[in-house]
């Protein structure tokens, strides 16, 4: 576990522990506009920001807003994924709960569904100002895009930004080179509806960045006196890099610390214009990763800072990302909280801090408030269900402990990355025989001791019963009893 000093300290402990403090939990006051910004991050990893041991480049800004507020050191992803990590990200559910699995493709049939309540809808009902920026991946049909979400407007890639008809090394996809690419569209950038450009080469996409920076800082200046919502999610920095000339060369980590330096100044444009609009004790900041880093890009990937294989594993460097808040006044400075938080106790703790109501269907968050101000007895997350592929239930966790059920899946062990864009060998469906593992002690998850600690097993198996009976398991054949579809494109 990393542990960091700012110059002041609260510390949360795992549940089951003794927690200390030695700041005072500081009470909200009375707030009468609450603005939500939302900045989440493709394939970045959980050792890829300066305070939490990046290498060969810097993000003062992030490590900032680290002091100035709290960093969840044991936060995880929905799911380790694009796709499903968004849904359970916008809706507060688990994403196999709202049908949404993996990464969809352009032209997907399926996608969020609309009645899904999404963290815009509920705003919407508070009569805040909406918009999203950047990757959507939840359907790029018209009926499950943003502005069917509950944003009012939306300028961006609706998927990733490898999804688009080009090898790695930028030249055009031929059936003979890889059919997949070569049937996929030209990357389109969406203002609502409609195509405003499309990306034809990896140099096209040196401006994205800065591009979406530039219409989130006029949206906060445009809505200055009125609620707001800003979900922030850039394209990068999962492959195919791309950066400014601002930023090109710039770092001693080569083309990825460019791009991480990059989403730093981003952040910190977003940062600098809510202090120039004096709205930082009227808005809640919050920034994280969709999942671990892609691991067999090799330099072209983040890294896990010692956390056991990456994305598309249920293993903790799969999920287990950097979660950063901010809301001065309100959240005590220098935080760092090892409780057990998630993606999907963002939409309830924004539905506290809003005075928003929750959706109607049943929800899988919690919000985590009381952590946010300094309560070193809250625990409001008991445990977390590690769902992947269709509906596999590969671990559960309940903070201290993890139990990894025996499971087919994505290992990096054992293979070479690859280099400068090139991808190296995976192996996707290596059994996994399961085991116990001491996330205090072990967070690489390297010794099984599930024979030195029989009652943990069925205290964790006990969980997985639970998951199962409510949202299934394909492993074990259980169909669940309350998942519900995903929308689907007519």
């Amino acid at each position: 576990m990393i542990k960091r000093i700012f110059s002041k300290r609260v510390t949360c402990t795992l549940s089951g522990l003794a927690g200390f403090l030695t700041l005072s939990a500081v009470e909200a006051p009375p707030v009468k506009q609450v603005n939500i910004v939302l900045i989440y991050i493709d394939d970045m990893g959980y050792g890829d920001l300066g305070i939490t041991g990046a290498s060969g480049y810097q993000t003062p800004n992030l490590d900032r807003m680290a002091r100035d507020g709290i960093f969840f050191s044991r936060y995880y992803s929905p799911q380790a994924v694009c796709s499903a990590s968004r849904a359970g990200l916008l809706t507060g559910c688990y994403p196999n709960r709202v049908g949404i699995s993996g990464a969809l493709f352009p032209r997907a049939k399926t996608g969020l569904s609309p009645e899904e309540e999404t963290i815009a809808d509920i705003l919407k009902k508070r009569n805040y100002k909406t918009l999203a920026v950047g990757k959507w991946h939840l359907g790029d049909h018209p009926t499950m895009m943003p502005t069917a979400q509950g944003f009012d407007e939306y300028l961006g890639i609706p998927y990733s930004n490898d999804m688009w008809p080009f090898n790695n090394n930028n030249t055009r996809a031929t059936p003979e080179t890889n059919k997949t690419r070569a049937s996929l569209p030209e990357l389109p950038l969406y203002h609502n509806l409609e195509v405003v450009r499309e990306f034809k080469s990896i140099q096209d996409q040196e401006a994205i960045t800065t591009l979406y920076t530039e219409k989130a800082v006029q949206f906060l200046k445009d809505n200055r006196k009125q609620p707001f919502f800003l979900y922030l999610a850039h394209n990068l920095p999962h492959v195919p890099l791309a950066v400014s000339e601002k930023f090109k060369g710039k770092s001693r980590q080569g083309m990825y610390g460019d791009v991480m330096m990059e989403i730093d100044w981003s952040v910190g444009q977003v940062l600098q214009t809510l202090k120039e609009l004096k709205l930082e004790e009227k808005t809640l900041v919050i920034f994280t990763s969709d999942n671990g880093p892609w691991l067999n890009f090799g330099n072209h990937a983040g890294t896990t800072g010692g956390l056991r294989e990456g994305k598309g594993c249920s293993f903790e460097g799969g999920q287990r990302v950097p979660c950063l808040m901010r809301w001065k006044g309100v959240i005590p400075e220098g935080i760092t909280c090892s409780r057990l938080v998630c993606g999907l106790d963002i939409l309830p703790t924004i539905a506290e801090v809003t005075g928003a109501p929750l959706p109607e269907k049943k929800i899988d968050g919690v919000s985590i408030l009381p952590l946010m101000k300094g309560d070193p007895d809250a625990s409001p997350r008991k445990a977390f269900w590690y769902y992947y592929r269709k509906n596999n239930l590969e671990a559960v966790t309940n903070g201290d402990w993890k139990l990894v059920f025996p499971h087919p899946g994505r290992t990096y062990e054992g293979f070479m990355p690859g280099n400068n864009a090139e991808s190296g060998k995976v192996n996707e469906n290596f059994n996994f025989p399961g085991g116990l593992y001491d996330l205090r002690r072990d967070p690489g998850e390297r010794y099984n001791v599930a024979e030195l600690y029989p009652e943990i097993v069925k205290e964790l198996e006990k969980i997985g019963n639970d998951a199962r009976e409510e949202l299934g398991d394909d492993l074990t054949s259980q169909p669940g009893k309350a998942r519900r579809p995903a929308g689907v494109a007519l």
